[in-house]
């Protein structure tokens, strides 16, 4: 597979944004979120996504530029529109300013609707924790595309649904990050550009049937990805229905439906607490310090050198890739050379 350092893909990146129709900070910060979600392990929200940004501008389901709309303030709340803005600037307006309101009053709450993909919700978590302060996101996708079944269903009736908790903790945040399915529908989109199989138990075909084959999960009928929980799926399904309900009703915005009524995005909750209001910062650190290091103190069982805790893979991934480059498969590469020979951007060598 070629491989690339961050700083030469994220050029690329923001060659082919600019390209696409993007000013230079939008494609800079843009670019900048998909090479960190790659560096961080998470090639499903990582450069793969371009082409199908761009596409979405070309359809005007994307609006460079746009206006970042507060509907509704308090000194702890914000309820914004992204008027189908691109997803990390955003939300990270959104983050901005409430960081500020959690930073004068311990917490703020803030919703937005009509916003692009916001890309790896991890990512606002570490910028939270640097700041020292706790963070909870959750996004659906405003409605327009269902993906995963219920327990004993064969149709879709919830996207994939993510939601992510940070915690701050001296320079190594514990950052849960992750679908309330079995797997990102952006990680069987990358098997799918790979000519891979997906494991078992990730996806069933559109009759309801177990399948490792990624196209069937855009087959006619589509197939669907299997809630996580395993025996207990009724659980992560659960879970699921909650983010679609704080994300989409609360903001305003979309819940999933029969007919979609608007173009895929994100509807998005956003939730920040300063320790500082609470217990006291001081505490707090001590207490989380204890904590994190009691887990991992625990005696492991024959195989397993030491116990992870959230947020160490995307650590071991960063210095993997910092250290040796970020790969990218054969499919997914085609996909980005083939939109910039259209864009006539010259595509870096691996």
């Amino acid at each position: 597979m070629p491989a690339f350092s961050a700083e030469t893909l994220s050029d690329f990146a923001t060659a082919l944004l600019r390209a696409g129709g993007l000013d230079p900070d939008e494609a800079g910060t843009v670019a900048r979120s998909l090479v960190d979600a790659n560096l961080s392990g998470y090639d499903s929200h990582g450069v793969m996504r371009i082409p199908q940004y761009l596409a979405q501008v070309e359809k005007g389901e994307i609006v460079p530029g746009a206006e970042f709309e507060v509907l509704h303030e308090t000194p702890s709340l914000l309820a914004a529109d992204g008027h189908w803005g691109f997803g990390r600037v955003q939300a990270g307006r959104l983050l901005d300013r409430l960081m500020e309101k959690a930073a004068a009053g311990g917490v703020a709450v803030g919703t937005m609707r009509r916003s692009a993909h916001v890309g790896r919700l991890g990512e606002y978590c570490e910028i939270a924790a640097a700041a020292g302060m706790i963070s909870m996101l959750m996004v659906n996708n405003h409605g327009a595309i269902m993906r995963v079944s219920p327990p004993g269903g064969r149709a879709a009736r919830l996207s994939t649904n993510p939601l992510a908790v940070g915690i701050p903790h001296a320079d190594e945040p514990v950052v849960i990050d992750f679908c309330t399915c079995v797997t990102a529908e952006g990680e069987v989109r990358v098997k799918k550009f790979a000519g891979a199989r997906v494991p078992d138990g990730w996806i069933l075909d559109g009759h309801g049937r177990p399948t490792n084959d990624p196209n069937e999960l855009y087959g006619d009928p589509p197939g669907t990805i299997l809630p996580f929980g395993g025996p207990q799926a009724y659980k992560g399904f659960a879970l699921g229905l909650m983010v679609e309900i704080l994300s989409g009703a609360l903001s305003g915005g979309v819940c999933a439906r029969q007919v979609p009524i608007n173009q895929i995005g994100n509807c998005v909750f956003m939730m920040l607490l300063d320790p500082g209001h609470f217990g006291k910062s001081g505490h707090f650190r001590r207490e989380v310090a204890y904590l994190f290091a009691f887990i991992r103190s625990c005696p492991t069982v024959e195989g397993v050198e030491r116990i992870t805790l959230p947020g160490d893979p995307e650590r071991s991934s960063l210095a993997e890739k910092t250290a040796r480059g970020i790969p990218l498969d054969e499919g997914n590469w085609q996909q980005l050379t083939e939109l910039a020979e259209r864009l006539s951007v010259e595509p870096p060598e691996p």
